[in-house]
């Protein structure tokens, strides 16, 4: 049974960053006869731009439509989020230490699915799709349970169409993502996941330690090129960097 195999909607727009928990829903929603009218990728002055050139490369092989919202003269709102604000690097080390809240965009999810939301009203979709999953709640409160419950009854009420939001992974961790990619042929070694905008994954950045992680867990081999100098996961785990479950 695919994975967050629960009620679906006939048709959806994606919200698509070009990572692999995106990339494998949609493979996952094309294996359950969903139709994908249109995946959305938002430019909101993230320093791994990059995300974007991958998610278009994608969806033209899946032969998906592909629209970037310019949204970058916005990045002054964020605060000093790590991901936007060139006087921050972005912090290193694993999603549990309390570092990497410097990698919250405040409201991101709210403001690309309300995007979404609105191209999914013009293209008559019944929902729209977002691939947060279970190991981003600790960090980030707008991938939680509750704001995506939430935001499905509002985005509901906004107009005279009734749109829902589906989200397949929420109650699933990226490893269980990771093996479904695998168990669908997904090529994960082409989704992009590095928050510091490199030609490569560094390795060090929490959603690399993640990615290293759930390919790890997963027990596969993690096909993915990472800089020359990132240590091993072997390395990071005896330096005291628990493996999630």
């Amino acid at each position: 049974m695919p994975l967050g195999s629960v009620k679906h909607p006939k048709s959806v727009v994606a919200v698509y960053s070009g990572g692999i928990d995106s990339t494998v829903m949609l493979y996952s929603m094309r294996e359950l006869g969903i139709d994908i009218r249109g995946a959305l990728s938002v430019d909101y002055g993230q320093k791994h731009r990059k995300e974007i050139e991958v998610a278009a490369g994608v969806c033209q092989s899946l032969g998906i439509e592909h629209y970037v919202a310019n949204l970058s003269g916005i990045s002054g709102l964020f605060g000093h989020s790590s991901l936007v604000d060139s006087k921050f690097a972005v912090s290193e080390g694993h999603y549990e230490e309390e570092s990497m809240k410097s990698t919250v965009v405040p409201n991101r999810n709210m403001i690309l699915i309300s995007l979404a939301t609105s191209w999914a009203i013009t293209k008559e979709t019944e929902g729209v799709a977002y691939a947060a999953h279970s190991g981003d709640h600790a960090i980030y409160p707008d991938c939680r349970e509750s704001f995506a419950s939430a935001l499905d009854g509002a985005i509901q009420l906004c107009d005279w169409a009734s749109v829902r939001l589906y989200r397949p992974f929420v109650d699933s961790s990226k490893t269980e993502i990771v093996a479904e990619g695998i168990r669908l042929k997904v090529p994960l070694g082409e989704a992009w996941s590095c928050y510091k905008g490199g030609d490569l994954h560094c390795g060090r950045c929490g959603t690399c330690i993640e990615r290293r992680e759930a390919f790890y867990l997963a027990g596969v081999e993690d096909p993915t090129e990472y800089e020359a100098d990132a240590p091993e996961l072997e390395t990071l785990v005896n330096a005291g960097w628990r493996l999630t479950t």
